[in-house]
């Protein structure tokens, strides 16, 4: 921020008729002092020398901090360049942001090294995997909630009447948001593909609705993939749009979010980071998750792509309480409901304080909030802070045996710093 100063003119002050007698304490002569491209200023005695003082300390230590915590982030490129090296995943890109601000933005590696060889790019495309629960899925959501057309608190039953069934009849949209509906975690993705074909999402949303609960709605913590199928599904009977057209219009278009969405148009394909070689071709473009892929890559669980700098786009507006260029996407009711804890240690889409919020690291206030996704993405946001870390790999690529929950613990603790005791 430019900070103004007060320039007096020595000369006209000297000629006044109206100046204070000198004594010994105010005969001091005037100070002059450079502005060190700060803005002139002038010559200063007494109160207003000390002032200026203390303004010109206070930026030039914040300047210091500034600089010293950009050299904390240049140890992220050696970090990442090992676990390349260690063969955990074949490329990166990280994104550090602060607020509106985006302090560090890298790409390292190979966006695909089988059957060929592209390097990453900072504007790499990436299957954010799970990721899609909280910024898709979650967020639409809360829109409606917002909107007055939906209630976290009503029955799964009243959208879905064939869901109540099975130990399920008295889940709610909150439970199925905080993944203690009673759901399973999964369900076998190739019986349903063997039985129905590819795609097939009549035969999933059926499936789902049939499962019997593994525990009462409300009472366990059981991370499901099959809640948040169920979460777009109800979108789709609210709205009469998918959740890809839902948060398209809703959403990523409001955010100018260009590079976000699900099924890739093919013109994105050369963007966009490999995952798993399926049948002798990497996907790359086509979603992961097996039962994403059988939704036609329109599921509320994975399927949504996206770059590390749309990811700050989103992060800023979460940041800013819904809020972003004057655009209001979430109510600040909204954003708490979204990223503050509801229900054991998790909020309406992403996770606070569960068993899988080790993402987070041991530096993050208690309101910082996270998620991951399986192909190796993942994004931690400190409100208290305004900092916010992305990390998008692509460890599943060339056959699903990289790993990131290293180079995501190892991040967290250089780019959140230990909070000062007492």
């Amino acid at each position: 921020m430019t900070q103004k100063y007060e320039t007096r003119n020595p000369k006209s002050e000297t000629n006044s008729n109206d100046r204070i007698s000198k004594s010994k304490t105010d005969s001091r002569p005037a100070r002059a002092f450079r502005s060190f491209g700060l803005g002139a200023f002038g010559f200063v005695s007494g109160f207003e020398f000390r002032i200026s003082c203390l303004v010109f300390g206070c930026l030039l230590s914040s300047c210091h901090s500034e600089r010293a915590y950009r050299e904390r982030l240049a140890r992220i490129d050696s970090v990442v360049q090992a676990e390349i090296q260690a063969g955990n995943f074949p490329g990166a890109v990280v994104l550090v942001g602060k607020g509106k601000r985006i302090l560090y933005h890298k790409a390292f590696g190979l966006a695909i090294s089988e059957p060929t060889q592209e390097p990453m790019q900072k504007d790499t495309i990436f299957d954010l995997a799970s990721m899609t629960k909280p910024l898709a899925t979650g967020t639409a959501i809360l829109i409606l909630v917002d909107r007055g057309k939906l209630d976290p608190n009503a029955l799964v039953a009243e959208y879905l009447p064939a869901f109540a069934g099975g130990g399920k009849e008295q889940a709610r949209i909150k439970h199925l948001l905080t993944h203690t509906s009673g759901l399973s975690a999964y369900t076998d993705a190739n019986s349903l593909k063997t039985q129905y074909g590819s795609p097939c999402p009549e035969k999933v949303i059926e499936r789902i609705c049939t499962l019997n609960a593994k525990s009462p709605p409300g009472e366990e913590f059981r991370y499901s993939c099959l809640g948040y199928i169920t979460l777009a599904e109800i979108v789709r009977v609210v709205t009469g749009q998918g959740i890809d057209e839902f948060t398209r219009e809703n959403l990523f278009v409001p955010l100018d979010m260009k590079d976000t969405g699900f099924n890739p148009p093919a013109a994105w394909k050369p963007r966009i980071a490999a995952t798993e070689i399926v049948d002798g071709e990497p996907l790359r473009g086509t979603v992961h998750d097996p039962l994403a892929r059988l939704n036609a890559g329109i599921s509320g669980n994975a399927g949504l792509f996206s770059t590390a700098s749309d990811l700050s786009v989103y992060c800023q507006m979460l940041l800013n309480h819904g809020m972003y260029k004057g655009r209001r996407v979430l109510s600040p009711r909204a954003v708490d409901l979204l990223t503050k804890p509801q229900s054991h240690g998790r909020a309406y889409g992403f996770d606070v304080t569960s068993s899988y919020s080790w993402v987070k690291g041991p530096n993050v206030s208690p309101n910082a909030f996270c998620h991951t996704g399986y192909t190796g993405t993942s994004v931690v946001v400190d409100p208290d802070t305004s900092i916010y870390l992305i990390l998008l790999t692509n460890r599943a690529h060339p056959h699903d045996r990289g790993a990131s929950k290293p180079i995501r613990q190892k991040l967290a603790e250089i780019v959140f710093i230990p909070r000062a005791s007492g």
